[in-house]
This record gives structure tokens, sequence and C-alpha cells, in this order.
């Protein structure tokens, strides 16, 4: 026992002196100077890393490092604020590095009210988010672009509906009796406060596609440019343009399905029977002998679309522009529900006096037609009788375009009962035409006797109309509106003009 246990021993102490020399044969020293190639100066705490490993050191005070590596190993140098540099390993004793400075997002501007600034030399809270960092995929509306992007700043959309409004709220205001919506400025124009008739969501006035940049701005510094319109923060956004270079034609398309992914488990016509005549027997008799999924009468498979033509360059290499044209088409899963938006824009932006006159004018235009479909019939879809079909030849039911209803004894409609989903969809008119212009006009002087004084003029106006043939027009035959079918039908229409001056 005692010799197998001092073989085991020998085997043991031998194993580990083979491999200490073995790995003391594959192991070197390197050393060198980690330097920054802007002034040479040796920099110290860079890091020096062995890929895919814990493996590492730290340089000194100036920039110098040793450490032991295998060859064919691939070391990373990094400091903060530099580029990181990977080189391999060959077996060279001495490798010095020289680090870049990483200006991403240093020399970033970020526009702030009146002006622009480098991102470097900010104060307060201010988040920029470039068109590269935006989301991506079938967006028709803008904050879509952002949505989970920003810190503290939540979207949430008020519905599925195409275009829908999305509530926006910065650093969670909450107030109660007064809006907690941003101020939202587009190209330098703040755009109207409050909903607009026939239209969803005000930022529809703008392509996505036509969008350079987010700009948050959180903090009470705001109130300083804005005043109290800015007490719930402000989002400014600017628009691409023209820049010096060859024309170019820029293309993006795409076509997009919808469908409801789930529906809510309901009971069909013959579950529904064994139902009722558990819960009242001898009911069943009053039922119908149809088989009616009525989720499936109110959604439907959509099929959606959106274009955007681009043309940017310059002219005579003096005036920079930027033309844009785009078209929409959203339709929701929601049968009938439907946007059709149509956007134009135009960018100039020229110079003059050797730079130190900077003239930026941007003019938007949008029509959007808006089909609103009733909502009221998803929660139609899950309380209606299975039974019963969505029409009927049944001349008690003629008196409402032969859409099923619930009829009280003297055989007008029962307002308390279940209503027909289908029938509120088919039989309501609500769609809306809103034209919306964005102009602005902005002239930003650098002095010549003075660089860092600046004098800047903008100019802006908006003007929306939502007048022409829109209106909501529910018929004398909608059993569902047992108040329009007493007035013997409803109408009204979406009248209204805004006019804002900057």
């Amino acid at each position: 026992m005692k010799n197998l246990n001092f073989f085991k021993t020998l085997l043991t102490v031998s194993f580990g002196l083979l491999l200490g020399m073995h790995m003391q044969a594959q192991t070197s020293t390197v050393s060198g100077k980690i330097t920054a190639a802007s002034d040479g100066m040796g920099i110290p705490g860079a890091t020096v890393t062995v890929v895919g490993t814990t493996r590492g050191t730290v340089s000194d005070m100036d920039g110098n490092y040793s450490f032991q590596v295998m060859e064919d190993e691939t070391l990373t140098f990094s400091f903060i604020g530099m580029k990181t540099v990977e080189i391999k390993y060959t077996g060279q004793s001495t490798l010095n590095v020289e680090l870049e400075d990483d200006l991403v997002g240093l020399e970033e501007v970020v526009a702030i009210g009146y002006g622009s600034v480098k991102k470097e030399d900010l104060t307060g809270a201010v988040q920029a988010i470039s068109s590269k960092d935006f989301n991506v995929g079938s967006i028709s509306s803008p904050q879509e672009l952002v949505n989970g992007k920003i810190a503290g700043v939540q979207i949430v959309s008020d519905g599925g509906a195409p275009g829908a409004k999305q509530t926006i709220r910065i650093r969670g205001g909450a107030s109660l009796t007064a809006t907690n919506d941003p101020l939202i400025i587009i190209d330098g124009v703040p755009i109207s406060e409050g909903d607009m008739g026939g239209m969803r969501n005000p930022l529809n006035v703008i392509n996505p596609n036509d969008i350079e940049t987010f700009t948050v701005l959180k903090d009470a510094s705001a109130t300083a440019i804005y005043g109290s319109r800015a007490s719930n923060g402000v989002i400014i956004i600017t628009t691409k343009k023209g820049a010096a270079g060859k024309m170019i034609v820029d293309y993006s398309g795409n076509v997009s399905v919808g469908t409801a992914s789930n529906y809510v488990d309901m009971a069909n016509a013959s579950e529904y029977v064994d139902i009722i005549n558990r819960v009242k027997p001898g009911a069943a008799n009053q039922l119908g002998n149809a088989n009616t999924d009525w989720q499936k009468e109110v959604y439907r498979t959509a099929i959606s679309t959106d274009h955007n033509v681009a043309l940017s360059g310059v002219v005579s290499e003096t005036l920079p522009f930027r033309a844009s044209i785009g078209y929409n088409l959203a339709n929701g899963i929601l049968d009938v529900t439907q946007m059709q938006r149509t956007t134009a824009a135009l960018n100039l932006n020229p110079k003059f006096f050797e730079d130190h006159l900077a003239v930026n004018f941007s003019a938007k235009y949008m029509n959007i037609k808006n089909n609103f479909g009733d909502e009221g019939a998803i929660g139609d879809a899950i309380r209606m009788d299975p039974t019963q079909a969505v029409t009927s030849t049944d001349a008690a039911f003629t008196p409402y375009g032969g859409y099923f209803a619930w009829l009280l004894g003297d055989g007008s409609p029962d307002n308390n009962a279940p209503q027909n989903g289908r029938a509120r969809l088919d039989q309501k008119r609500d769609i809306s035409k809103v034209n919306r212009l964005i102009g602005n006009m902005q002239f930003d002087y650098q002095f010549h006797f003075l660089p860092e004084l600046r004098a800047n003029l903008n100019l802006g106006y908006e003007y929306a109309n939502g007048q022409d043939d829109g209106g909501v027009l529910v018929p004398a035959n909608a059993a569902w509106d047992k108040a329009a079918y007493v007035r013997g039908g409803s109408i009204k229409n979406y009248e209204n003009i805004k006019m804002n001056r900057l």
C-alpha cells in the first residue's frame, strides 16, 4: 500500500514538472510603451489583455507595460476615450503601440434650442439619437424610431390602429390637471399643442424616413429657452439635409403583413348551447343555428406598404438641397381601419460670406386620410352570441340593413344586449382628411470680427386644415347605436383649422 502511494506521488510530481516545463517553453515576456498618437506621450493606466482570457496588465505612469504571453495570442490595447487596438503576438520581445483619440460622440453636434453645440460641451440632461441608431422595420409613426432608445423617456402607444397616437412622458411627468406632453419642435418650429380633429397623431406630419436626429432636453435648462411650455421636456426633431457632392437618389420601401397573433379563447356554438342549458334549462330554444367566430368577423390580415424617394445634392456648387416624397398605406388588423399618408419635404441649406452666414430653409407638407373603425367592435366580438349569424333574411332585421340585432318586443333595438360588431364596422362611416404644412427659415450669422458671437433669426409657420370631406356618419338603420336610431341617424364633421406663427 505504501509503495502504491509512493508511485502515485511520484507520477503527480513528474506530471507537474513536465507541464511546467511545457508552459515555460510556450510563454514569453513582451514589453513596450503605450502612447497617444496625438502627442506621443505615454498613457498611464492603459489596459493590455489577451483576447478570450482574463490575463492582462495595466501600463505604469509612463505608459510602460510588461507581462507573459504565448505565441499566436491576440493582445488588446485599450483606454477610455481612445480607439481599441488588437495585435497578434508573433514572438517579438518589444511591442510599442499608439492609440488614437476616439472622437465618435465627442464632436457630434447636438441641436439645443436656437442653436447647436458639440456633445462634449453640453451641460444639463440632453440625449441625442441619430438615424443610425433608430429602430428598423415597418415604421409608420416617428415615435416608433426611438421607442426604448432613450433613458428616462417612456413612449406608450394609445392603441394598435394605423398611425395611432403615442403618449410620450419624459422623466415621468404626471400632473393631474395640466398636460404632461413634452414640447415638440420640428426643424425649429414648435408644433401646436393638443390633438388635431381627424388626425390621430400630430407627429404624423413628418415622414419617419426624413428624420435625421431626435434630441431630448430633459431638465430645467430647457425652460430657459422655451419657457413654461418646456416644463415637461422638449423633443427636437431635425430632418435630413443635402450636402456637397454627387447627386444621390435614395429609395426605401417595404411591404408588411399584420395579423392577430392570438384570439381570446371563447366558446363555440355547441359549447355555448351546453352552457345555456346548464344555467337555464330550456332557454337554448331562443338561440340561433349558426356557428360564428365573431373575432374573425372583425379582424383581418392587413397588408401595408411604405415608399419614400429622396433626391439630394448641390446646385451650382452653392445650394445644397434635399427633396423627398413619400407614401404610406397602413391597414389595421381591425377591419376597415386605414391610414393613407402622402408627404413631401424640401430642405435648402446654403452658406454665404465665407460660411459666416448659414441659411436653412425647410418645408414639409402632409396629406393624410384616416378611416377610423369603431373599436367598440372588439368588445362586441367577445360578448356576442356565437349561435347567431352576422346577417339574417328574417324580415325583423330588414330595418337594420339585414344585420342581426337583439330586439325588444316592439321591434326596436335592445341597447342593453351585446351588439353586432360586424354591423358596427360596416354601417359607420368615419373618415377624415387633413392637410398640414410646416415651413421654417433660419438665419445664423457668425460675426467676422468676433466668431464666438452669433446672431440667430428663426421664422416659422404651421397650418393645418381638417375640414375637407371628413366626418362621422351613423345611419338611421344602425341597431347598435340606439341614440342614432331614435334620432334618425347622426352626422358630425371634423372642422378644425390651426395656425401657428413663430
